[in-house]
C-alpha cells in the first residue's frame, strides 16, 4: 500500500513540476488547474526537489558565450552559435535567438542559393526578422508539407512568404499534409510532376533551416490531427523528437517507418548533404532531441540560447 501511495505521490509531484518550471505557470494556477490546494503544489515542488527529479542549475550571465560554443564545437564536431539573452535588445528568448539565426542566415546566403525551410513557432522567429537582402537568385522552398485538420497555427505560409519577400523571390510552396493517412495516397501524390518538382528543389537546396520538436501532448505536431490515440502513444513513449515531422529516437534513427513512409518532404540523410544545415532551438526541453540530431549528423550549424548550450554540454 505504502509503494502505491509513493507511486502516487511521485506522478503527482512530476506533473506539478513540469507545469511549474518548464510550463512556468504559479503554484496557484497549478492549484487551480490541478483542483489541489496550492499549499499542497509547494510541498509536492519540495518533494520534486528533495527526490532528485528537479535540477536546478544557475547560468551564469557572464560566461562568455563564444567560450561555451568553443567547448559544444570541441564535443559535438559541429559549429555553435550561443546567443546571449538579450541579444539586440530583444525582449523574448525566442526573438532574440531567431535575430541572431537572421542574422547568421543572411549573413551565409549567396547569389543562387537554395534555402529550404521548415516551420513552426521557432522558425517563424526567425523568418520575420530577416531583412531585405540584394542576393540575386535565391529560391525559397518548403521543405515538408503545411496543411493540417486543424485551426492551430503553424506559421507555415507566413515563413516561406516573409523569406521569399526579403530575397525579393516567389515562394515554392508543398501544399501538402506532411503526414498523409495511408502511403499509398503519399506515394501517388509524390509522382506528380509538380509536386516532384517542388521535391526535387528541396533537396536541391544548399541551405536549411530547421529546428527539432517535442513530444509533449501540447507539440504543434500533435495538434494538427495527424495521429490517432494508438499512433499518438507509441510516439510519447519511444520517440525524442521530431525534425521535418520525421520522429527520431535518441540515436536520431526513425523510430515509426511505418508513419515516416505517410511522411511528405526532406528525407533526414538529405540534410548531411547541405552546405548549412542550420539547426535552431530554444528551451531546455529541446536538449534530448538537439543531442539525438547531432549524434545523427544532421545538422552542422547549431544556434541555440545559453541555458540550452550548457544543458547540452553536461549531457
Amino acid at each position: 500500500m505504502t509503494e502505491i501511495r509513493d507511486v502516487t505521490k511521485l506522478k503527482q509531484s512530476l506533473q506539478v513540476a513540469e507545469l511549474y518550471y518548464q510550463d512556468n505557470l504559479s503554484q496557484l494556477q497549478i492549484s487551480k488547474q490541478l483542483g489541489v490546494s496550492r499549499p499542497t503544489v509547494s510541498r509536492l515542488i519540495q518533494y520534486a526537489k528533495d527526490n532528485g527529479l528537479v535540477k536546478i542549475q544557475i547560468i551564469n550571465p557572464l560566461v562568455d558565450s563564444q567560450v561555451l560554443g568553443q567547448q559544444l564545437a570541441e564535443k559535438y564536431g559541429a559549429q555553435f552559435h550561443v546567443v546571449p539573452n538579450n541579444y539586440a535588445g530583444m525582449a523574448s528568448l525566442s526573438d532574440s535567438v531567431g535575430k541572431f539565426a537572421a542574422d547568421y542566415l543572411t549573413s551565409v546566403v549567396e547569389p543562387g542559393d537554395v534555402i529550404g525551410i521548415g516551420w513552426g513557432h521557432t522558425i517563424h522567429a526567425v523568418t520575420k526578422q530577416v531583412e531585405e537582402q540584394n542576393a540575386a537568385g535565391v529560391q525559397v522552398v518548403q521543405l515538408k508539407g503545411s496543411i493540417s485538420h486543424s485551426q492551430e497555427k503553424t506559421w507555415a505560409y507566413e515563413s516561406v512568404n516573409e523569406l521569399a519577400r526579403a530575397y525579393h523571390t516567389q515562394p515554392e510552396y508543398l501544399p501538402l499534409p506532411v503526414i498523409f493517412d495511408h502511403k499509398v495516397t503519399k506515394d501517388m501524390v509524390e509522382s506528380d510532376r509538380h509536386i516532384k518538382s517542388i521535391l526535387d528543389l528541396g533537396r536541391k537546396a544548399n541551405v536549411a533551416l530547421f529546428t527539432v520538436g517535442t513530444v509533449r501532448s501540447e507539440a504543434l505536431i500533435f495538434q494538427l490531427g495527424y495521429f490517432n490515440k494508438q499512433e499518438k502513444a507509441q510516439l510519447q513513449k519511444e520517440v525524442i523528437g521530431d525534425v521535418f515531422s520525421r520522429f527520431i529516437d535518441r540515436d536520431g534513427k526513425i523510430v515509426s517507418q511505418q508513419i515516416d513512409d505517410r511522411t511528405i518532404g526532406i528525407q533526414l540523410d538529405d540534410l548531411k548533404t547541405k552546405k548549412y544545415a542550420i539547426l535552431v532551438a530554444t528551451g531546455n526541453r529541446k536538449v534530448a532531441g538537439v543531442h539525438a540530431v547531432l549524434k545523427a549528423n544532421y545538422t552542422n550549424c547549431v544556434i541555440i540560447d545559453q541555458s540550452l548550450a550548457q544543458l547540452l554540454l553536461d549531457y
